[in-house]
């Protein structure tokens, strides 16, 4: 397609990618550009700052949450769901015939006949949108109440309300319909394979569970999608059909250092005042042995879009090869107008099914260092290392790098540690963590638990990211191992234990000078206590999380 003169539909235009391909689009000289987002407060900010960059052309915004009726577009799910006149709305729509008063009503349709797009650019997470609803959760709810003879028609509405494929599949019909009618010729999804092209191996998953149901869900309805628009593409009198499905972390919009944020609200800095009795340290009375800073978490941060805030430690940990690795919005962006313009990329799923992930590249890996290089100067310049802020997850990542970052602190580099003594490195650190206020304030802060070197006592905030389930016991060794920076002696002992591991590989493993065989990282990190590099190791080789496939 000639892009010059066209029309473009962005949805999810004002997000990390969307921004891109609507950048990418500009020197192509479109007639007009509409940028959507689920809020007004999203897209107008970015709205006023792409009308600079975009001299000559129409730009637009919509917003509203596309996979309702118009009518309900701006009400948050939650109090919609409340509503029995939003809700039957709702489930008539979702579950009747699909009619024109349907498709007339629908938020997408409605869009498409107020621009009448030549093309559409779709950047929204659909599979995070429909399986984040968490049906499982609501199937519990449900069945429990129904046991009790308490399960209301409301109840049974609102778990209608949260299963997937109904809302997948009327979601894609509406598209195929409104972009029929008003004369689109192309429509190109940005797809999710759910686990950022890892395995069921992957350990990023905010959940016990490896990988979570609602994570799996997410790769489902991401699959189910993706045949759904193979079939759209083979239906007669609609538009030529896409999907470029990135497989890697995609990142980043900026790097600064200020307020910590996490779904538009600031982190708040709490910090220990006493030590309480593990037996006692998640019953009410543990309220009493923490106290609010007044004060938000600041520090210096990897802006991932969507995905949250990352400290350099995540941002390492999720990016170090052999893990999710990323790939950069521009480059997204370039294979979208490729497609568009008619250049085949290989990156197209709806023609190559098994055969067109965007992998990890060339260009990330030499940004990556550029981005590390970058936020170790932020942290130099402020005096911080902010070292985790658990929007990546799971706990235990967050658990690692500050356990990394404590052992960093103690020994100046990997042959020192790897010689440590447990027992010493116990007294040491809890030191440490009594003296160094920042420290303690930023673990407990993200709701990161500090377990005693005796065992028996714990210094936590208000909200630990992994706390006993109903009749589990506190000294259950998992907690400790799943979200808990652990001050034990055995466990600096398995770190002693990790780090021989590590030296030994760099001593008898090849060098570069004998071929690409290792992966390597740059010299002169070689020997460093990095958390998270060691993070990375720990969730490539110790708990057997590594990608097969790039």
């Amino acid at each position: 397609m000639d892009i010059e003169g066209k029309t473009a539909l962005l949805l999810g235009g004002s997000g990390l990618v969307g921004l891109a391909v609507a950048r990418a689009l500009v020197p192509h000289g479109p007639r007009k550009i509409v940028l959507t987002a689920l809020t007004r407060e999203e897209v107008e900010p970015v709205l006023e700052e792409f009308r600079r960059e975009a001299e000559g052309i129409e730009v637009a915004g919509e917003w509203g949450d596309i996979f309702w009726p118009e009518s309900l577009k701006d009400r948050p799910r939650s109090d919609a769901m409340q509503d029995p006149e939003a809700r039957a709305q709702l489930l008539d729509d979702l579950y009747g015939d699909l009619t024109d008063d349907v498709i007339r009503r629908s938020t997408f349709a409605a869009m498409i006949d107020r621009h009448r797009p030549d093309l559409i650019v779709d950047c929204v997470n659909t599979a995070t949108a429909f399986a984040y609803q968490n049906v499982f959760a609501s199937a519990a709810q449900l069945r429990k109440e129904a046991e009790s003879g308490q399960c209301s028609r409301e109840m049974v509405e609102q778990h209608l309300a949260t299963l997937y494929l109904p809302q997948l599949i009327r979601h894609v019909q509406i598209a195929l319909e409104a972009m029929r009618r008003a004369g689109t010729q192309f429509y190109l999804k940005i797809g999710t394979a759910g686990t950022g092209g890892m395995g069921l191996n992957i350990p990023f998953t905010h959940s016990e569970e490896r990988p979570s149901r609602m994570l799996l869900a997410k790769s489902g309805v991401a699959g189910a999608h993706t045949l759904l628009l193979y079939l759209m593409a083979r239906t007669p009198g609609g538009p030529a059909v896409k999907e470029i499905k990135p497989t890697a972390a995609i990142s980043w919009k900026r790097i600064r250092y200020g307020q910590v944020e996490k779904r538009g609200r600031p982190l708040e800095r709490f910090d220990t005042t006493s030590p309480i009795p593990l037996d006692r340290s998640f019953s009410e009375e543990a309220e009493g042995s923490y106290q609010a800073m007044g004060q938000p978490l600041e520090g210096v941060f990897v802006d991932a879009g969507e995905n949250g805030f990352f400290s350099l430690g995540e941002f390492e940990a999720l990016t170090a090869l052999g893990l999710m690795e990323f790939i950069t919005p521009e480059e997204i962006a370039e294979n979208v107008v490729r497609e568009i313009r008619g250049h085949a990329t290989g990156r197209d799923v709806v023609a190559a099914l098994d055969a067109s992930t965007s992998g990890p590249t060339y260009r990330a890996g030499m940004l990556r260092e550029v981005a590390v290089a970058r936020i170790e100067a932020l942290e130099r310049e402020h005096g911080v290392e902010a070292v985790a802020y658990e929007m990546l997850g799971p706990p235990r990542l967050s658990k690692l790098l500050f356990e990394a970052a404590i052992l960093g602190r103690l020994y100046p580099d990997l042959d020192v540690a790897s010689e440590l003594d447990p027992e010493d490195t116990a007294r040491r650190s809890r030191e440490l963590i009594e003296t160094d206020d920042d420290l303690r304030i930023r673990i407990v802060s993200i709701g990161i638990p500090i377990l005693l070197p005796d065992g028996e006592n714990i210094l936590r905030g208000p909200t630990p990211k992994v706390a006993p389930q109903p009749g589990q016991s506190p000294r259950d060794p998992r907690l400790a191992d799943n979200g808990w920076v652990d001050l034990r002696a055995e466990n600096w002992a398995r770190w002693r234990g990790r780090f021989q591991k590590i030296c030994g590989e760099l001593e008898s493993g090849p060098s570069s000078a004998e071929g690409s065989r290792a992966d390597r990282e740059p010299h002169d990190r070689d020997r460093e206590v990095r958390p998270g590099r060691l993070a990375a190791w720990i969730f490539r080789y110790e708990d057997a999380g590594e990608r097969m496939k790039r």
